[in-house]
């Protein structure tokens, strides 16, 4: 499996001629090195329905004719713009033809804001995925804090990389996702969600000094950056 990964929650999985991005936020994101019209996907998966989260995933669906999928009720508010989406909720896993999605709790919130409109709209549960590709899986948490199920799923799956948010204030910090990488185990732990705003600015380098400490293997990608497992 190749992981290609774009700044801030957004991560691109390819293995044999199929690929799935997560959480594709480019529109406004100033540390992205990519477009999102340069994007080639079959699959768009959604953690949640904030804006630094689904910014793109609509212009990312209808090029590229993809499927989009996220909790029932994003999924729903997805496909009422005439894309093609997949719903799932927590607990639940299914089977697709690039490998296998669960859906994992988060600890977060969800919701569409609508500035012009002041509205905000209600998207269902924020999630986490695992995915399986090529028998690798890949644990994507999604926007969370520290929760005791993280070591459940640690314990119940084999979890080649783990990308887990850093950046505080918004969601978990340095030391509580510290514990968390601890918990999952994955064999590799990636820091995601950190440095694209002033309140989530964090030294990436200091927690994975941290991990290393507790005998953990830890990467700092760069927006771009790929790696294989």
């Amino acid at each position: 499996m190749e992981i290609l990964y774009h700044g801030h929650s957004c991560v691109q999985l390819s293995h044999k001629g199929k690929s799935i991005i997560i959480d594709p936020f480019f529109t406004g994101n100033s540390l992205a090195t990519a477009k999102p019209e340069e994007i080639e996907a079959q699959y768009v998966l959604l953690t949640h329905a904030h804006s630094d989260h689904i910014a793109d995933a609509v212009t990312i669906a209808k090029r590229n004719n993809a499927t989009i999928i996220a909790i029932h009720e994003l999924a729903t508010y997805m496909a009422w713009q005439g894309i093609e989406a997949h719903g799932m909720n927590l607990g639940g896993a299914y089977d697709f033809d690039f490998g296998r999605v669960k859906m994992t709790q988060a600890f977060h919130s969800s919701g569409f804001v609508d500035e012009e409109k002041k509205e905000i709209i209600y998207m269902g549960m924020p999630a986490g995925f695992l995915v399986t590709m090529g028998g690798k899986t890949v644990y994507h948490t999604g926007d969370t804090g520290l929760f005791g199920d993280l070591k459940l799923i640690g314990d119940r799956h084999k979890i080649n990389v783990a990308f887990l948010p850093i950046g505080d204030n918004f969601t978990m910090g340095p030391e509580d996702a510290l514990l968390a990488a601890e918990w999952i185990n994955a064999s590799v732990t990636v820091p995601i969600h950190y440095n694209t705003f002033q309140p989530i600015k964090q030294d990436a380098h200091a927690f994975i000094k941290n991990l290393e400490a507790q005998q953990l293997r830890g990467k700092i990608m760069e927006p771009g950056e790929k790696f294989q497992i």
